[in-house]
């Protein structure tokens, strides 16, 4: 191959003019097996005055400060598995930076023509926002050889974030100290199986040759979202995962099966929603009608939280509210305080301050600190069981992510006081990416919250909060169209009105996130998800294109 962008001559030292198309980081076709092996440290020096910055939207003023315009710092230990270079630490990483924490991905090593007797490398990184959920990804690359390395060249050219988007790039000097990686071995072998573990997955185009006489258009599969807007999405059916692409300002981005991409609001359904069936299964369901006053000190002598449980708070239903109106409360002063605190006792106080209005269990108002109050509850309730050490993130990773084959990218959560000893956030804070969002939807809605035949999660309640129990669908939403909400998940009702096709009314349970991202699971047994960042929440055609390939249940099967 003839490379014109990020040579060997680039990469020994130079500058990075501006952001350059990502098909430069990515493993090319005719590329051939690296010659030299990875193990050791990398470390990036120079950071505080490399490389470019060029914020695209940015209400705010985040990137007047000079730490956002440039990376943290960055150590990564990492190990190579023939052409997998893999990270020794995935998933997120608090870097004590004040703007970024960080999250890096497996990557690629190969030869190419014109590296002279060096080997090339390509990582996935991602900066994920301190005390926040955005996450902005992009790529680095460089040259090595036994015992030295190039120049780092490294851009970012998309985002996850609705309200700051910015293209970043620069190529700085790094310090290469190979040794031996504890647990390199283990590192090697487990990602080795991760990648034989994926679900099967092709491209979304393969649906309408998978299913020829369904009628389905895939085209409808990420419509509604403004193109350079949507980060990812795909469909699960029929065991195939059918994945969308992941495109960038510079192209498609070259590790878009390790795009890091933000739970938001699915954090309320996938942890702390999960996590209480979970202790049901495990105590008995009872621990849904835990008294908050009983779980909480810091409900102490605040008579507003007297007689509210846990499953009161999972349901948006505690009573405590400032304003009913559909999330005006959730854009309001005391919400941005509550978001704004890092150390936990700050978060703590605002999450309490909502004045008692109604009584518990009568009325729905969104507020993602009640999920903070719920995760708490059940973290203390934990302890009382399990022992003081024990961690309500830690139980879900360790009971539910790792048994049903959730990728370490995806088995840390962001935390109170930007450490991995805080209180985990519970309302957001998660990170997916395509397979774990893919495999988690599976386990709720085709195994039934069962793990080889084992029951993890409670039965009852499940079926409840994927609305297959009709008398109880939890609360009524306000909001234009009022849906249902259980258990931190979102009910819609679908009926001929949306859809001729739609004989009979039927409910799609999902999950939904800040911005525009939304895992919707059909109970026919697919599962449709999309990542955005432009507050678009459009996938009702996504539903119509699936009940082509299997009717929803209730509804009459009609000639097709």
């Amino acid at each position: 191959m003839n490379r014109t962008e990020l040579t060997a001559g680039q990469l020994a030292g130079g500058t990075a003019e501006d952001t350059v198309p990502d098909s430069a980081f990515a493993l090319p076709a005719q590329a051939a097996p690296p010659t030299h092996s990875f193990e050791g440290t990398l470390t990036l020096d120079g950071l505080s005055t490399a490389g470019g910055f060029r914020a695209l939207k940015d209400p705010h003023g985040y990137g007047d400060t000079a730490t956002t315009r440039h990376l943290p710092p960055v150590d990564i230990a990492l190990v190579q598995n023939g052409s997998h270079l893999v990270p020794a630490k995935r998933g997120l990483q608090y870097t004590g930076n004040q703007a970024w924490n960080l999250a890096v991905g497996p990557g690629r090593a190969w030869n190419e023509d014109g590296d002279g007797q060096r080997t090339r490398a390509s990582l996935p990184f991602a900066l994920v926002e301190r005390n926040a959920n955005c996450v902005h990804n992009g790529a680095l690359t460089f040259l090595f050889d036994a015992t030295s390395i190039s120049e780092v060249h490294y851009q970012i050219t998309t985002e996850t974030c609705e309200y700051f988007q910015f293209d970043m790039w620069g190529q700085v000097p790094a310090d290469y100290r190979p040794g031996p990686v504890d647990g390199a071995e283990n590192l090697r072998d487990a990602y080795a199986s991760e990648i034989g573990d994926r679900l099967p997955t092709k491209p979304i185009s393969a649906l309408a040759t998978d299913y020829p006489d369904s009628g389905v258009d895939v085209a409808k599969f990420g419509s509604g979202i403004t193109p350079s807007a949507l980060s990812t999405f795909g469909f699960y059916f029929g065991g195939v995962h059918y994945v969308g692409n992941c495109r960038t300002r510079q192209g498609e981005y070259p590790f878009c099966g390790q795009m890091l991409l933000p739970s938001y609001s699915t954090a309320k359904s996938a942890f702390a929603g999960t996590a209480m069936l979970r202790l049901a299964q495990r105590y008995g369901p009872a621990v849904a009608q835990e008294k908050l006053s009983d779980r909480i000190p810091e409900t102490a002598g605040n008579t507003a939280w007297s007689g509210v449980t846990l499953d009161h708070t999972l349901d948006m239903a505690t009573g405590n509210y400032t304003s009913p109106g559909y999330e005006t409360d959730e854009s309001g002063s005391t919400m941005a305080d509550f978001f704004a605190a890092e150390p936990y006792a700050d978060k703590m106080r605002p999450a309490l301050s909502f004045p008692r209005k109604a009584s518990p269990g009568s009325k729905w108002v969104y507020h993602t600190s009640d999920t903070f109050l719920a995760t708490r509850a059940m973290n203390n309730y934990l302890q009382d069981k399990a022992g003081s050490d024990a961690d309500i993130f830690d139980m879900l990773r360790d009971d539910v992510l790792e048994p049903i084959g959730v990728g370490p990218d995806s088995l840390a959560s962001s935390r109170t006081d930007n450490s991995p000893g805080g209180a985990p956030f519970g309302g957001y804070g998660m990170f997916w990416t395509q397979d774990s969002v893919a495999r988690f939807a599976k386990f709720l809605n085709n195994d039934h919250g069962a793990v080889n035949g084992t029951q993890i999660l409670d039965p009852t309640l499940l079926a409840a909060t994927m609305q297959r129990t009709p008398e109880a669908r939890g609360m009524t939403t306000t909001g234009t169209k009022p849906m249902k909400y259980q258990n931190g998940f979102w009910g819609a009702e679908f009926t001929s009105a949306d859809n001729p096709a739609y004989t009979s009314p039927f409910y799609v349970p999902f999950m939904s996130g800040y911005g525009g991202i939304t895992v919707a699971m059909m109970p026919n047994g697919a599962t449709y998800y999309y990542f955005s960042d432009n507050n678009e929440f459009s996938w009702n055609a996504a539903v119509a294109e699936a009940d082509k390939l299997a009717p929803m249940p209730g509804a009459a099967v009609t000639a097709r």
